[in-house]
């Protein structure tokens, strides 16, 4: 028997919506429907059909074979569909079971779903299961490609790590030549004493755990397969890692005491969740889960959320606040600069609108009469988020309650503020989030010592930045900013030097007379600086020449061109933060990284090939290892570190580090 349906959705056969499960369309029909109606990236990849709906039965084919569905003769499988006489018999992606779609001339006049017995009877026994076997295979193997696994995208002449033998380098992959199908890591050693020749090592893939990437100095000496320098290194290492798990333990050991009520997560959590108007990724839906179970122990929380920059932090850290709030307690947001504090403070005031909760800011773009209402207001606990730069660390604030800090980029933060975070770390919950985790940070998190959630996914519809690295042109800036503005686009111009930054953008309005420009920097004044960064979000304007001032948290998604006119000027990790402030809206983004047309430093050079190899989406994590082995270990984990990290490798290094963490938690907990 049919059970007929008012209303069908199909979702595109494609690896992005082969992870989610039929449960999670049905739930978030109506947020889809939503979305299809203004968003293009849902627009082109799910269908929605109606009864009684205007449409002839070769345009829903079309959508079909656009949506990656396959004609078969008989239906057997998601991503199928046949046709027979007016109707079409199709398998969403997004259901259990076929849909049958009947036309009348060119309206729909049913949509029904077909029951299991029917779509047994229909699906010849040959036939059966093959195709379906076949295509969740390849949908399989495209997903497995997204994974980062230790070593993804390992290289030949890359310096690798094996547990037993010391640093070599790789040199590639060999079949095996027993006929198993078990390939083989090549890698070479230093020769032996009295010998030219370099000795090799033959490491089957099932043995790939013992192997890691070597993160530290560039050029690392490789050992011999025979010697004993390997395992005395590891013994050092081992002894260092043990003394400096102790302080890590000493450190965090107060946290691990100090108790607080656990949070009860109401009915207005899925309320506010519901207001969210995109569709969370896989990993940001699993980074709120593990912020919100954290919340709900007894023992204060201190996670890390990591992701490339707009890929939903804030989002996980505003679903956090609202957790807070309603459970009476103040949120303090703490950010590293005043043009990233009036964003989230924007943000948090379109995303709490309906809700009875009092934001407040603390910033150089406050009057001195507006902050001090502020902290007047959260003595009182009048006030139930606020947020700001480390005004908010000031002598003159106090809180009524105080239940959670959340810290946006803590390693752009100096040494003085991190020894008052110290103490706010003591008893109340800390989320901090990071675009390109520091080492240091990262590390603490994998020896256990903070909990990690990492968003490695990019929003559905997000699309790579297309990157060039080019000697400095007149002609490509006048190009891409003319390219920009005629597809009603908007500019970052990126000049690092505030002496000379008016003079760069009378340059540029010669070079592009139609164009209109407006220049801030760090010394721009408090009302300026809000003024044109306002203008700009607003589209007043179409070129925004500005220093790094713009490095942290601007989200204009009609801005989708960045020319930096000396990348030799940044840093690894700087310049890819800064690419992120692009690439948000559904149109192609441009980033071009100029360069003087001297002679280029070799640290210069590296950091430029970097940053066009970590062109793919959720590179983040590359970056911060990239701009590892370009430094070197310096100051990873403290200069004590340092030489047994370079000694081993990070990996490594890590992986010992946790193990000692882990042995003297078990020693030091009460029996």
């Amino acid at each position: 028997m049919l059970q007929v349906s008012r209303e069908l959705l199909i979702a595109a056969f494609i690896p992005s919506f082969a992870e989610r499960d039929v449960l999670w369309f049905s739930e978030n029909a109506k947020k889809i429907k939503k979305l299809a109606r203004a968003d293009s990236f849902w627009k082109e990849h799910v269908l929605f059909l109606e009864e009684g709906q205007r449409a002839s039965m070769s345009e829903c084919l079309r959508s079909l074979d656009s949506l990656h569905y396959e004609k078969v003769q008989t239906v057997s499988a998601h991503g199928e569909f046949s046709t027979l006489g007016g109707t079409v018999t199709v398998f969403p992606l997004n259901s259990d079971r076929p849909a049958r779609i009947e036309f009348l001339g060119n309206t729909i006049e049913r949509i029904a779903f077909l029951e299991q017995k029917e779509v047994a009877q229909e699906v010849r026994a040959a036939d059966e299961g093959e195709p379906r076997q076949r295509r969740e295979w390849l949908l399989k193997k495209e997903m497995l490609k997204r994974e980062i696994s230790h070593l993804h995208n390992l290289k030949e002449g890359d310096f690798v790590v094996h547990l037993d033998h010391g640093i070599g380098i790789f040199r590639g992959m060999l079949p095996n030549w027993s006929g198993s199908g078990e390939t083989y890591y090549l890698l070479e050693y230093a020769p032996p004493k009295d010998s030219a020749e370099h000795d090799k090592l033959y490491v089957p893939e099932s043995q790939a755990k013992k192997l890691s990437r070597y993160l530290g100095l560039e050029q690392p000496a490789i050992h011999r397969l025979s010697g004993t320098v390997w395992e005395h290194a590891k013994k050092k290492v081992t002894e260092d890692a043990q003394a400096f798990a102790k302080e890590l333990i000493e450190l965090y050991s107060k946290r691990h005491i100090a108790r607080r009520a656990a949070y009860a997560i109401g009915a207005e959590q899925k309320e506010f969740e519901g207001l969210f108007e995109h569709m969370e990724t896989h990993d940001q839906q699993q980074a709120i889960e593990d912020v919100l179970a954290d919340m709900q122990k007894s023992e204060p929380m201190d996670r890390l959320v990591c992701g490339d920059v707009g890929f939903g932090k804030t989002e996980v850290a505003m679903r956090a606040a609202f957790a807070a709030v309603y459970a009476g307690k103040q949120v303090a947001v703490l950010c590293p600069t005043t043009v990233l504090a009036d964003q989230h403070a924007e943000t948090f005031k379109s995303r709490f609108a309906k809700f009875p909760v009092s934001i407040g800011m603390l910033s150089r773009f406050e009057t001195k009469q507006a902050q001090k209402e502020t902290v007047r207001k959260l003595k009182e606990g009048k006030v139930d988020i606020v947020i700001g730069t480390h005004r908010i660390l000031s002598k003159d604030v106090d809180f009524k309650n105080l239940g959670m800090l959340i810290i946006d980029e803590e390693q752009r933060f100096g040494v003085r503020q991190k020894e008052k975070l110290k103490k706010f770390r003591e008893n109340i919950d800390v989320l901090s989030l990071s675009a390109t985790p520091i080492p240091r940070t990262l590390y603490l998190a994998l020896s256990g010592m903070r909990a990690i959630s990492t968003i490695a996914t990019p929003p559905l519809g997000r699309q790579t930045i297309e990157t060039f690295i080019l000697p400095y042109n007149r002609d490509v800036i006048k190009k891409a900013i003319e390219y920009e503005r005629a597809r009603h686009g908007q500019v970052y111009f990126l000049h690092n030097k505030i002496e000379t930054i008016e003079k760069v953008k009378e340059t540029l309005k010669e070079l592009v007379p139609k164009a209109k420009f407006e220049a801030v920097h760090g010394r721009t004044g408090e009302v300026r600086l809000r003024a044109v960064m306002h203008a700009f979000k607003e589209k007043k304007f179409d070129v925004l020449v500005a220093t790094t001032i713009i490095e942290n948290g601007l989200d204009i998604k009609n801005a989708n061109t960045l020319i930096v006119d000396d990348a030799t000027r940044l840093g690894l990790a700087q310049a890819y933060q800064i690419r992120g402030r692009i690439g948000r809206a559904e149109h192609k983004a441009h980033a071009y990284f100029l360069y003087p047309s001297k002679v280029l430093s070799e640290d210069a050079k590296k950091r430029l090939e970097a940053l066009q190899e970590a062109t793919e989406l959720g590179s983040g994590y590359f970056i911060a290892q990239r701009d590892l082995e370009i430094r070197g270990a310096g100051n990873i984990l403290g200069k004590k570190q340092s030489g047994a990290v370079n000694a081993i490798g990070l990996n490594l290094y890590c992986q010992i580090l946790n193990e000692a963490v882990e042995k003297l938690s078990i020693e030091v907990q009460p029996r």
